[in-house]
């Protein structure tokens, strides 16, 4: 075994002025994304399902999903913004990249890292539906009950969270804590 193969990724410090509080710590990450693709196979499993992830903030959850699940499905990406660079929604959704393959007639697994207000969701599952798919699944790595105005289903659900600001495993704060292996909430220090 080399030298690269023993050493491990630190994740990155905060950023100055900022306190990570962790929520969810990587390996409580593993176990509850192995319970969610049984869950998903029971359901999607003989459905040769076309999984769709939400970019950016879900890019990582989905390569860790996908790697789960043992059955036939393809992948597509689509990336839809409400946030900018703020950290509450600005309430406009707008789709920034779209699918490239065709869902008419297939089941789809739309995937998200984070339904806050359910606004991003709600706007994403009207577009899908306008396209005659078989049906639609929701599935997010967090969601914010509290927080959401737009009820939305959500039929497979990694963690309910409180109504923080939250970074890492993909989720991000204008672009920096993405590479972080755990969920943490974001904390201002005052100087």
């Amino acid at each position: 075994m080399n030298q690269f193969n023993q050493m491990r990724l630190q994740p990155e410090p905060p950023l100055p002025g900022h306190r990570l509080e962790i929520l969810h710590e990587e390996q409580d990450i593993r176990q509850r994304i192995a319970e969610l693709s049984k869950e998903i196979r029971e359901q999607l499993g003989d459905k040769d399902p076309i999984v769709v992830c939400v970019l950016k903030g879900a890019f990582v959850f989905v390569a860790d999903l996908v790697r789960q699940l043992d059955f036939p499905f393809t992948v597509d990406f689509l990336r839809a913004s409400s946030y900018g660079d703020s950290v509450v929604t600005s309430g406009e959704v707008k789709l920034d990249l779209d699918l490239q393959q065709s869902i008419s007639n297939r089941h789809v697994l739309l995937v998200e890292d984070i339904v806050d207000t359910g606004l991003t969701l709600k706007y994403l599952q009207s577009n899908l539906e306008s396209r005659n798919p078989a049906s639609i699944k929701i599935c997010t790595l967090l969601h914010k009950p509290l927080n959401n105005v737009k009820l939305t289903h959500i039929d497979f659900c990694g963690f309910e969270i409180p109504n923080d600001f939250v970074v890492g495993y993909g989720l991000d704060w204008q672009g920096y804590y993405r590479n972080l292996p755990y969920i943490a909430q974001v904390h201002q220090v005052s100087k």
